[in-house]
């Protein structure tokens, strides 16, 4: 980034740090004594016993690099209120406990900040502009910092994902400027902070084995098998077996290693999360929920042998379906698979450079959320943060990124549940949106619109579903009866949009033609 642009970039990570402070007498969520907790685990245990201590429904359960990082919070906590990291003490939330924790999660967003600083590094000049508000470093900053999904979900729920996605993007960044170690080193250090981000390490895989391992292409572009480098596969071996052998080494010495696996992978949990993710298995739930309602009136099922609705009751438990098959976590390892394949498939035999690789990423994230076992509404972000980065270079990346991430960010409300954040999600939505829209739009004027008229209608019937879920539906006598309508209904809705970025992003990588020129490269 230019030495000029300081400034303008300065002004708006200072501009979001300040948003993030008046958020901090928000409303939190569980996960706000989820990381109590772990502070009182790592700051009172020994490490031996991290892993099995229970006295808290809210185990530890992210990998041990999280665990040693909330360790390290744990000595600054208690300066602040020791009571905070006694074990025994659940739901503790002293003032003093909240401020701690609230702004340790602004003070780690600075890795955010730098990792999205070197990404607009990454951003060349093709388009310049006049006008900073048209420049595309410019529209990807305020797409990343300002990101709408993050704020509400780090900043109100009560998350640590700005950190970690700090260490994603600038990961990306490194492989970008060709710092192809770098950007391993840091990869591996993530996947050890939470586990969800092996989601993307497919994308990692192939695209260092293809452009970092083999030094050379043909001229067709076609793969040079001849220039494999040992010493390159050696070091990005050495590289992720050291920092393996940092995180897990102390527990397989202790005999602990099953355990922190089965922490990390509760597979007991069930196909879907309380409130279903808006991706195919909320499709094929509802579907289920929709067969056994007509089955019970046509009287081909006997409603005594039918279980109780609990997926829509709230817990989070093992479910099985009434008409459809029910699935099971191979089911779903095996879908993922199937539906990861092809990208990664494009990213070897089409490679594109950094762009295929973001390609390759966004894909696997997607692919993950769309068919993973018990995954998280918030997993979403895992998609809409590096696609961000492809939306400023292509008009039809723009138009798949504004219906993933204006559906994706929709998908999150009803996280925010209660009466005083309504305002703030839906002022911090519509600020965000309104804004992507328009920065794009302004950024490819001269290409065609980026949304044809169904999307355009399938966009704004979001508008009515929140008036009907927020206003409509608490003042019906169905809130009684049925409380679990309005998380369906956006849930479903909400899987239609996505599915359809995820089908629309994929025809657009496997139907793209490769330059002679991309495929020298």
């Amino acid at each position: 980034m230019a030495a000029g642009g300081r400034g303008w970039f300065r002004a708006l990570a200072l501009g979001v740090s300040f948003l993030k402070c008046l958020l901090i007498p928000a409303y939190y969520s569980t996960d706000f004594e989820v990381h109590r907790n772990w502070l009182a685990i790592t700051h009172n245990l020994p490490l031996s016993q991290w892993y099995y201590e229970e006295t808290s429904e809210w185990t530890l359960d992210y990998p041990p690099f999280f665990a040693w990082f909330e360790y390290a919070l744990s000595h600054i906590a208690k300066y602040f209120d020791p009571q905070m990291l006694v074990v025994e003490n659940l739901n503790y939330a002293s003032r003093a406990t909240i401020f701690f924790q609230r702004l340790s999660v602004i003070f780690t967003d600075t890795l955010f900040i730098y990792a999205v600083h070197e990404c607009c590094r990454c951003i060349n000049g093709k388009r310049a502009a006049k006008d900073i508000l048209e420049k595309p470093t410019f529209i990807l900053a305020v797409l990343l910092l300002w990101n709408f999904g993050l704020l509400i979900v780090d900043h109100i729920h009560f998350q640590y994902n700005g950190f970690l996605f700090g260490l994603m993007l600038l990961s990306v960044a490194r492989l970008c400027q060709k710092r192809y170690l770098e950007g391993a080193l840091l990869f591996a250090v993530l996947l050890h902070f939470k586990h969800i981000y092996m989601y993307v390490a497919p994308a990692y895989g192939v695209y260092l084995l293809r452009s970092y391992c083999f030094t050379a292409n043909n001229a067709d572009g076609s793969l040079k098998w001849r220039s494999f480098s040992f010493l390159h596969v050696t070091l990005l071996g050495l590289i992720v077996c050291l920092v393996s052998a940092l995180s897990l080494g102390p527990f397989l010495v202790l005999g602990q290693l099953p355990q922190v696996i089965s922490r990390l992978f509760p597979f007991k949990r069930g196909l879907c999360h309380a409130y279903w993710a808006p991706n195919f298995w909320a499709l094929y739930n509802a579907m289920d929920k929709a067969l056994t309602v007509l089955g019970l009136k046509c009287n081909f099922l006997d409603g005594k042998k039918i279980p109780k609705a609990s997926m829509t009751g709230g817990l989070v438990q093992e479910f099985q379906h009434t008409v459809l098959p029910s699935v099971t976590p191979l089911a779903t390892l095996i879908c993922t698979f199937i539906a990861i394949l092809p990208s990664v498939f494009c990213l070897w035999f089409k490679p594109q450079g950094p762009r295929g690789f973001l390609q390759c990423l966004v894909l696997c994230a997607l692919s993950s959320f769309m068919f993973g076992w018990h995954v998280h509404e918030k997993a979403i972000l895992l998609t809409i943060l590096p696609l961000s980065l492809l939306s400023i270079q292509r008009p039809k990346d723009a138009g798949i990124y504004l219906i993933l991430a204006t559906t994706g960010h929709f998908s999150l409300f009803p996280l925010l549940f209660t009466p005083p954040e309504l305002p703030i999600k839906i002022l911090l939505m519509l600020l965000f949106t309104v804004y992507s829209f328009s920065s794009l739009k302004s950024l490819f004027r001269r290409e065609k619109p980026l949304l044809n008229w169904l999307e355009t209608i399938y966009l704004i019937q979001l508008v009515p579903l929140e008036i009907f879920c927020e206003i409509i539906f608490p003042l019906t006598p169905w809130k009684q009866h049925f409380p679990f309508v309005p998380l369906l209904l956006t849930s479903v809705y909400c899987a239609l949009g996505i599915t359809y970025a995820w089908l629309k992003l994929y025809v657009s990588v496997l139907t793209e033609r490769i330059s002679v020129r991309q495929k020298a490269e």
